[in-house]
């Protein structure tokens, strides 16, 4: 069994996946538009060109994604973690995140003698990001 995250995003998918791509990269494996599927009769015109169902995978991530166009609000809060013990990636990927999103908390060193900082992306969604030290 494995755990595979799935972000809803409102209107703005296919940039956020560009972004992960850029960040991670990763790429997107799979990729089905609302157009042309047995939902699109009961969507907007508009709404056609949105992502039903996304696959996105990095040689250390993966998750799926789609765009929230029946305004369905998921319930519950959702952090998801990255470990590394690379710290210049570390800052890489926290920096990329930060861009457009609001720290929470900085990226720095801790008590439990790790490099920790949290962020939410431009795109709602909530990082944190643990570098162990060697």
């Amino acid at each position: 069994m494995e755990l595979e995250p799935y972000l809803s995003f409102n209107g703005n998918c296919e940039e956020a996946l560009a972004f992960y791509s850029e960040v991670f990269g990763g790429e997107v494996t799979a990729l089905n538009r609302y157009a042309g599927s047995p939902m699109a009769e009961t969507l907007p015109p508009e709404a056609g060109n949105k992502i039903m169902h996304a696959n996105f995978e990095s040689p250390t991530l993966k998750f799926m994604a789609s765009d929230n166009v029946h305004q369905y609000e998921p319930a519950g809060n959702v952090s998801l973690s990255l470990g590394t013990k690379d710290q210049d990636e570390a800052r890489r990927v926290f920096g990329k995140l930060s861009e457009g999103g609001k720290v929470g908390m900085p990226l720095q060193d801790t008590f439990w003698g790790a490099l920790f900082g949290m962020v939410t992306d431009k795109y709602g969604i909530y990082w944190l990001m643990n570098c162990e030290k060697s």
